[in-house]
Order: structure tokens, then sequence, then C-alpha cells
């Protein structure tokens, strides 16, 4: 069931707060008005003046860029501008998140990996996808929150590590299906996303670290 979204006539009202940011670079989220429209701000102001100031301002130009990419995109937010170069208002999506559903049609994920395969195909990774970034509205799946997304420039063959990005990005969908759905990976789709010898490599040697060092400390 979507949420009922109720009219902006006022950009002075109080803002409600959704989440406080509590690790480092975390910013507050909160419900506003902007121009009129609901909206979603990301607000990393708390930086102002301290040393990581400039990372914070790298990140909101970075994810305005990538939804000003996507203007007009329904598998995605609007941008409604950067405040002060320290805080982000995109369109506030109505509904829920998939996290927060008890169930969800298998047309939702077929509308999901339709967009996500798209978004590939546009150089863009979203390297967060999970449950609380995935809004429903109106039976339309929405990404949110592409703080850690990437766009490979178009100078850039494709490399090894995009493909592996992309890869996370389909894995971690289709666990988000299965555990909504019930469906399990088809056999393509587990060959698609199964990692290779380099990736289990790194990852077994890492894991090999991490044991001996915790034997050590």
């Amino acid at each position: 069931m979507n949420t009922i979204v109720a009219p902006c006539v006022d950009d002075t009202a109080p803002a409600e707060l959704l989440k406080r940011g509590e690790r480092l670079l975390e910013p507050d989220v909160y419900r506003t008005c902007l121009n009129g429209q609901p909206a979603v701000v990301k607000d990393y102001t708390r930086y102002r003046g301290t040393p990581l100031s400039p990372i914070a301002r790298l990140l909101v130009r970075r994810e305005a860029r990538i939804l000003q990419r996507l203007s007009g995109w329904k598998h995605a937010p609007a941008l409604l501008g950067t405040i002060g170069g320290l805080a982000l208002g995109m369109e506030f999506i109505p509904g829920q998140s998939l996290s927060a559903a008890q169930s969800v049609g298998i047309e939702v994920f077929e509308q999901l990996q339709y967009a996500l395969t798209r978004l590939h195909a546009a150089g863009i990774t979203h390297n967060d996808l999970h449950g609380t970034n995935v809004m429903v509205s109106g039976g339309v799946p929405v990404l949110v929150d592409f703080t850690s997304a990437w766009r490979s420039p178009r100078w850039l063959p494709v490399h090894p590590v995009s493909r592996q990005l992309r890869r996370s990005d389909m894995k971690n969908l289709l666990k988000m299906r299965q555990r909504l759905t019930g469906e399990r990976p088809s056999a393509s789709e587990a060959a698609q996303v199964a990692d290779p010898r380099w990736v289990a490599g790194v990852r077994a040697a890492w894991k090999r670290f991490y044991r001996r060092f915790k034997g050590h400390a």
C-alpha cells in the first residue's frame, strides 16, 4: 500500500527527521518541502568547517551528477537541487521499502531486474543495493541512495572491476527476490553472478590474512 503524501504548501514548515546520521560521513535525512514539492534531503552540514567538509561536498556533487543523468527515469528519484553545497534535495518517493515488505510480487522484481540492466548499460552501478534502498511506489520499484554509485568514464573500457560491481548488484537483487518471493536463481542466473577465480582468490587470501591477524592480536 502506498503512503499518502500530504501536499506541500509551506517550504518553511518544520522538517521531519527520517534518519539521524551517526556513522562517519553519514548524513542526516529528513523529509521537507522544496519549492512546494515533497522532498527528501540528505544533509551533511554538520561537517561544515571541519576537515571532512571537502569530502562531504564531493559526496553531494557525485550523487547529484548521477541523479542528473537519470533525470526522467521512473526508477530513480528526481534531483531537486543542492543546498549550500552540503545538502542534496531529491523527490520524495511514497510507498514502502523492500526491507519493510512482507511479500512482493514477482513482477516487481522483473521490473527491478530490467531497471538494473538499463542502469548498467548506462555505465552506472548502484553498489549498495539492498531492501532499504529500493522503494516500491504504485507497483514500481525505485532505486534510492546513490551515494556509493559509480559511473565508468566513457574513455575507460569495460574492465574486471566494473564487471564485478555489476555482478554484485545483480547478486543482491537475486538474494532479495529469493527472500521475498521464494524464487531461487536459475542455473543461468547463478552462473551470471558467480565470482570469477580472481575474486575468490582475493577473498580467500584476505580471510587467511585476517585469521592470522586475529590470532596474533
